[in-house]
């Protein structure tokens, strides 16, 4: 489940910028954004391989467009090469040092390769721009980070920070919920999570979490309730819609 709450902070902190002057001719310059915007809307409906041979062909006519380099970044990671992806969002911070959506694409690649330190490194330095419209996507994903190097302190901090910039973020708040999974804090996982659902109740995610909680009390008609919820809640035939299935059987 971590890695399908590092791609909802990805996803949700997309925002496709202008293409800036590249030299190339007015006419070709006009193609290549056209390609780019057709390569963009094919990644939006997960057609990954569709999508990078669009932008690689924006790419062959415009190779110094940041902004497409962040897209090809993307759609690198849609089809999981992360460490292309990594180059290319690179690139894109060459070609425009303060690029920071392409800095936080790059830091969530670094957490995708497990590679925490260096995404610590992004994520911060993605908070140091103060104008950055969306501050609680670069301090989950730093949860995620001191999560993963097993620091729960921190996790919990950089959590606990996104929900006070956006209360009910579900991101923040399935991490704070894994922090307390973790590191055994069981009772305060579930007084936490029955709180959070009181805000979010159609959340399938919080309410697995909920069940995971109760399962490891030991209370499995109360796990089974809320494995029942996630069935309820999560999007037909999804991986969770599935996994509650699989636990439904498994604690009947």
């Amino acid at each position: 489940m971590k890695h399908h709450l590092i791609w909802v902070s990805l996803f949700g902190c997309l925002i496709f910028a202008c293409t800036t002057t590249t030299g190339k001719s007015g006419k070709e310059s006009g193609l290549a954004e056209a390609v780019k915007i057709q390569g963009e809307a094919l990644w939006h409906q997960g057609d990954y391989t569709a999508a990078l041979s669009k932008l690689l062909e924006a790419r062959r006519m415009t190779p110094n467009d940041p902004y497409l380099h962040n897209s090809l970044g993307l759609a690198y990671m849609g089809k999981k090469r992360d460490d292309l992806a990594v180059s290319a969002f690179e690139k894109a911070l060459d070609l425009k040092p303060d690029y920071t959506m392409a800095l936080n694409n790059l830091g969530v690649a670094f957490l995708r390769q497990k590679k925490w330190d260096q995404a610590i490194l992004a994520f911060e330095k993605v908070l140091d721009d103060l104008l950055y419209p969306t501050p609680q996507y670069p301090l989950s994903n730093l949860g995620w980070a001191y999560l993963g190097k097993q620091d729960y302190r921190q996790a919990e901090s950089f959590f606990s920070q996104a929900l006070d910039v956006v209360p009910g973020f579900v991101t923040a708040s399935h991490g704070l919920a894994e922090v307390y999974l973790q590191s055994r804090q069981v009772d305060k996982a579930i007084a936490f999570l029955t709180n959070a659902l009181r805000r979010l109740p159609d959340s399938a995610l919080l309410h697995a979490d909920l069940a995971l909680a109760y399962e490891a009390r030991g209370q499995t008609a109360k796990a089974k309730a809320s494995w029942q919820k996630v069935r309820q809640y999560a999007q037909k035939d999804s991986a969770l819609a599935r996994a509650a299935g699989k636990r439904l059987s498994g604690l009947d």
